[in-house]
């Protein structure tokens, strides 16, 4: 499935999270004690090998690799605990700039995420959260400027953030998906105020509040009033993000899961030699080896440039690879015994870190309505 190439940027990326975030100690460090689920430090030292945006063109200071890279670079940073959940998100951002931005923007923006810095996309609001259609934060037209006010909700890493893509409306006429556009700034503007959002894993989201924010139209991605179908690719790219990076923890509980069975003693043997135990995780591997060869079929797909055509291949990578993470959480709790609600073995901290995917990138109900509708039901 992969090339000698990619084999060793595979194991070189696992032999940099033993080295760098191996230990529960270590990943403690680099978040404050947990508090944080995001660490700047760890990202800029990725930055320093070149790894990041590896998918991205060389001329903005990407890896001129291609997607397949990319979910190796995904799979293997989850697998090893690296805490820089926020780089996904940074590159589902890029999306939109590398295929609709200016030349300005794409080196702006994309120079600066494959440098080590966040980047951050504002979708989401209080009443808009699957149906992005009915977003309500508005932009009014000032002369060469927008004037933007209003309020978005879940948006990762924006307190880490140099810049903010967001989800406007510009025009009320037509329908909910027409008069939508997308705009950036950068997260030092006057009238823009952040709030954190604290969750299971830490400080990770955040609400945006948008008073009187000014922007310059030049700072409009695409075009006015055409955001949606520009946002349908984006998201479409970031399903896989998603789900790649879920593999990654997948295979990281599994792991972990094995581990523990086969020095767990009980009745004088390893839990491991249990059938019942072999069974589930026979099931285990079943499930997560599946899932992990369709995620690189569709990342093979994009790179064969068929992107704008996977909107259903990219809701079942989601859909199924979520799934699977928390089940090889879930799993791994109740196959470690009361040791696997502790917080020394980690395994609680795998389930906390697996219960959020299913839900955003697009809730795992709405993939489903997306299968259903490409059958034509």
């Amino acid at each position: 499935m992969f090339t000698a190439e990619q084999l060793d940027f595979a194991r070189a990326i696992e032999q940099f999270c033993a080295e760098n975030c191996g230990s529960a100690e270590q990943r403690s460090e680099l978040t404050h004690g947990g508090t944080l689920s995001n660490s700047p430090e760890l990202l800029l030292r990725l930055a320093d090998l070149g790894w990041l945006g590896v998918s991205l063109p060389a001329e903005y200071g990407g890896g001129g690799a291609g997607m397949v890279e990319e979910c190796i670079f995904l799979e293997e940073t989850a697998r090893g605990l690296a805490p820089i959940h926020a780089y996904g998100t940074g590159l589902t951002a890029a999306q939109t700039y590398l295929r609709h931005g200016t030349e300005v923007q794409k080196k702006e923006v994309l120079s600066n995420l494959c440098s080590g810095r966040f980047e951050a996309i504002a979708l989401s609001e209080p009443g808009a959260g699957s149906d992005l259609g009915s977003v309500r934060t508005r932009a009014v037209r000032d002369g060469d400027r927008f004037v933007v006010n209003g309020q978005k909700i879940w948006i990762t890493a924006a307190h880490l953030a140099d810049h903010l893509l967001v989800l406007t409306r510009t025009s009320a006429e037509g329908s909910k998906h027409q008069g939508l556009t997308l705009m950036y700034l950068t997260t030092d503007t006057p009238g823009l105020d952040i709030k954190p959002i604290i969750t299971m894993d830490g400080h990770t989201v955040n609400e945006v509040f948008f008073t009187d924010v000014s922007v310059p139209a030049a700072n409009v991605v695409g075009g006015v009033g055409d955001a949606w179908h520009r946002l349908m690719r984006g998201l479409n790219v970031e399903r896989l993000i998603i789900a790649a990076m879920s593999i990654g923890a997948a295979r990281r509980s599994l792991e972990d899961t094995i581990a523990y069975v086969k020095q767990r003693e009980q009745f004088g043997h390893s839990i491991g030699s249990f059938q019942a135990v072999r069974h589930r995780l026979a099931d285990l591997v079943a499930e997560i080896d599946c899932c992990r060869a369709y995620v690189y079929q569709v990342a093979a797909q994009i790179d064969a440039g068929l992107e704008d055509q996977l909107a259903r291949e990219g809701s079942i990578a989601k859909l199924k690879c979520t799934e699977v993470a928390k089940l090889a959480a879930l799993e791994g709790v109740q196959l470690m015994g009361g040791n696997g609600y502790t917080v020394e073995y980690g395994m609680e901290s795998q389930v906390r870190k697996a219960l959020a995917p299913p839900i955003y990138g697009g809730a795992n109900e709405v993939q489903r309505e997306i299968i259903g509708k490409s059958l034509g039901l």
